[in-house]
């Protein structure tokens, strides 16, 4: 019979038949690849089918993961996974702002983040602009109306003083107007307690003011680069390959913008103290990204959530309730 119908996750709320999928997606988190996952996934309910447990409580089931993932992949990935469930348990919202220049593989990595995290809202910026075009006209707000990285078409004359880059101009104003929609939907996750990752361009690390949404939220920033400029290039014709001929050549011909504006986000990172991640294969840069939001967000945890994670951490080895090896 399947292992569903002999092992009972249960607490306080209810109980929930054992699965190795839903499993394998909550250590995805720590950032390990689905096979990885599902390996560990499967070293768990054959120490529970060992043990002949037919009930377990999800504190417990944590602390059986976290030995195991100790054992397979190393005190690091143990240690990140604790912290993610930490997460899990806050009634505030997880927020990331996943930004980055055009063409650095922002919505992929969204997509592939959300799947790990369980998250089941992805917006993009794009999006954002493209509502806030159909409500306020060019003359309203020319910024809007045009693409991140030929925004200097639309900067309003004279610069600003000790201003010298229309494009930077032009991105700022563009990047100002789609904040607003971000942090109305950042006021959404919150009221709902709905998980977030917002993507794209004009996900600065700025978007979102942090005392706003210090108590009701925990916003990761993140910045996405990618360094080596053939490889930044290579993703355009990836990306036209995949979307059946799309054409690269506008991407080409402001490729040099393009770049002026992945230094302007990782200057706007570096002042914010907000990690930068060198993008150079999916499965590397995602697992990085991975942990990094689970690091960031776990320093946002209240202490008392620590506190009691560090106690269960400390009792384990010696309770006598805990499930053994």
């Amino acid at each position: 019979m399947p292992i569903s119908k002999h092992i009972v996750i249960s607490d306080k709320e209810g109980a929930l038949p054992f699965s190795k999928g839903l499993m394998a997606s909550s250590l995805m988190a720590t950032g390990l690849p689905p096979a990885r996952a599902f390996h560990v996934a499967e070293l768990i309910e054959g120490r529970l089918l060992e043990q002949g447990v037919s009930e377990i409580t999800r504190r417990e089931l944590t602390d059986l993961a976290e030995r195991t993932l100790a054992d397979e992949e190393g005190e690091r990935t143990a240690q990140s996974y604790l912290r993610w469930q930490a997460i899990t348990r806050l009634e505030r919202p997880l927020v990331v702002l996943l930004g980055g220049a055009t063409g650095v593989g922002k919505s992929t990595l969204a997509t592939q983040l959300a799947a790990r995290l369980g998250i089941t809202r992805v917006i993009p910026t794009d999006a954002i602009r493209e509502v806030m075009r159909s409500m306020l006209s060019s003359d309203l707000v020319p910024a809007l109306h045009s693409s991140s990285f030929d925004a200097d078409r639309v900067v309003r004359q004279p610069l600003p003083v000790r201003e010298s880059d229309p494009l930077l101009v032009g991105f700022r104003e563009q990047a100002l107007a789609v904040a607003v929609g971000i942090r109305a939907l950042a006021r959404r996750a919150v009221l709902e307690r709905t998980h977030l990752i917002v993507e794209g361009v004009h996900a600065l690390p700025n978007a979102l003011d942090r005392e706003e949404f210090a108590s009701s939220a925990v916003v990761v920033p993140l910045v996405v680069t990618v360094d080596d400029e053939d490889l930044h290039r290579s993703h355009f014709v990836s990306r036209a390959a995949e979307a059946g001929g799309r054409n690269v050549t506008r991407y080409f011909e402001y490729f040099a913008h393009i770049r002026r504006i992945q230094d302007y986000l990782r200057a706007i990172a570096a002042e914010h103290g907000t990690p930068i991640v060198a993008s150079y294969s999916l499965d590397t840069t995602l697992a990085q990204v991975s942990e990094l939001v689970v690091e960031q967000a776990a320093r946002q945890i209240p202490l008392e959530e620590h506190e009691s994670f560090d106690r269960g951490l400390a009792l384990r080895e010696t309770s006598t309730e805990s499930v053994r090896r």
